[in-house]
């Protein structure tokens, strides 16, 4: 089995961090890695005198088939379908660690589907997806909800209007923010209980990506998910994913932590070749699972019996989905194989219609799906 190292380095008042010092009250005296730039004679000095293990508690078969942070769209009764149907580890949405300690209601909300999934028993670990870009607030909010977490995932990768508004997520990417980036992955390895792990697009240049992995497993992330293309605000999922830079990426960090691909798979068939092409330990989906949540199984489901089936765990695990977003689901699984069907426009209108999850249900039991 192999085991990854942390460097304890005690220091007060400051931490000391690629030679720079980091005035943050939260860090005094927590553990801190040693950046792979520094000389190798210093850094093996460092590893004999102070190493330990790392925390890392995902299994290598949690990370095959992961299904992907989406906002809006993984809440915990989706989780919960995609699991009974493959899925060996999901993502919770993006959260914003500001909110969780200052919105009471928006915090109470994640809590319960968190503790309600442990108390459940689904028996595959969900990772817990924050965004930032200051340390001291990253850590503060994501220890509201790490007891019920198996890891806390920083966001690198959102193209969103809203991230490049407040400068976090993929808008973080350029090199002039690593520092930026090192000290809030830092900061949530060494101040958190779950392992921290980070979800990334690729740089522009796309040959500083396999140079930023590193610097993120010298920062202390336990695991890198890449998803293949560049930031774009409008069009983030056009282009052919660069299966080539993954794979790069996979052979530059030598299998330093485990490496996840995301984008890029739309079936069964592909993720087998994609993990093939690229050398990753697991593949995370997204879009494709919101069509079909059996796609791990090979499955196409029967759209009224799935739409049923995910409303089912909508009334296990009550007030966890807002009507918006089952209406969402429900809207993807019918239109992924009916759209053309001459009945679906008048579906489409019926559950626009809708304002509660009965009449949802009411609706999907009626004769309006036709086979």
């Amino acid at each position: 089995m192999q085991t990854f190292y942390l460097l304890s380095v005690i220091v007060t008042p400051f931490n000391v961090y690629s030679g720079t010092l980091l005035s943050i009250s939260s860090l005094q005296g927590k553990l801190l890695f040693c950046p792979t730039r520094y000389p190798a004679s210093t850094r093996q000095s460092l590893i004999s005198a102070f190493a330990e293990p790392l925390n890392m508690s995902l299994r290598a078969e949690d990370l095959q088939y992961v299904v992907a942070p989406m906002i809006n769209q993984s809440d915990l009764p989706f989780r919960a379908l995609c699991v009974a149907h493959g899925a060996t580890s999901t993502y919770t949405e993006m959260l914003d660690p500001a909110r969780l300690t200052s919105d009471i209601g928006y915090r109470e909300f994640h809590l319960r589907s968190l503790q309600l999934e442990k108390a459940a028993g689904l028996g595959r670990p969900v990772l817990v997806q924050v965004q930032g870009n200051d340390p001291e607030t990253v850590v503060k909010g994501a220890r509201e909800i790490a007891p019920w977490a198996d890891a806390i995932d920083l966001n690198l990768g959102c193209p969103q209007k809203r991230a490049r508004e407040g400068h976090y997520g993929g808008y973080l990417l350029p090199k002039k923010d690593w520092p930026l980036i090192e000290s809030v992955v830092s900061a949530m390895s060494h101040s958190l209980t779950p392992p921290t792990t980070t979800k990334v697009r690729l740089c522009n240049p796309v040959s500083q990506t396999p140079e930023l992995c590193e610097r993120l497993i010298a920062a202390g992330t336990g695991l890198i998910a890449i998803h293949p293309r560049h930031v774009a605000e409008s069009r983030r999922r056009a282009g052919v994913p660069d299966m080539d830079a993954v794979r790069l990426c996979v052979a530059q960090i030598d299998h330093a932590v485990p490496v996840l691909l995301n984008g890029g798979t739309r079936s069964f068939a592909h993720l087998a070749t994609n993990r093939a092409a690229t050398g990753v330990d697991g593949v995370m989906v997204g879009e494709a699972v919101l069509d079909n949540p059996l796609l791990f199984e090979a499955r196409i489901p029967d759209p009224r019996a799935v739409c049923l089936e995910y409303l089912g765990y909508c009334e296990k695990f009550e007030g966890t989905a807002t009507v918006y977003t089952i209406k969402q689901h429900v809207k993807r699984f019918v239109e992924y194989q009916c759209v053309r069907r001459p009945w679906f426009g008048r579906f489409g209108k019926a559950l626009l219609e809708c304002e509660t999850q009965e009449e949802v249900r009411n609706m999907l039991e009626g004769d309006l799906i036709a086979n």
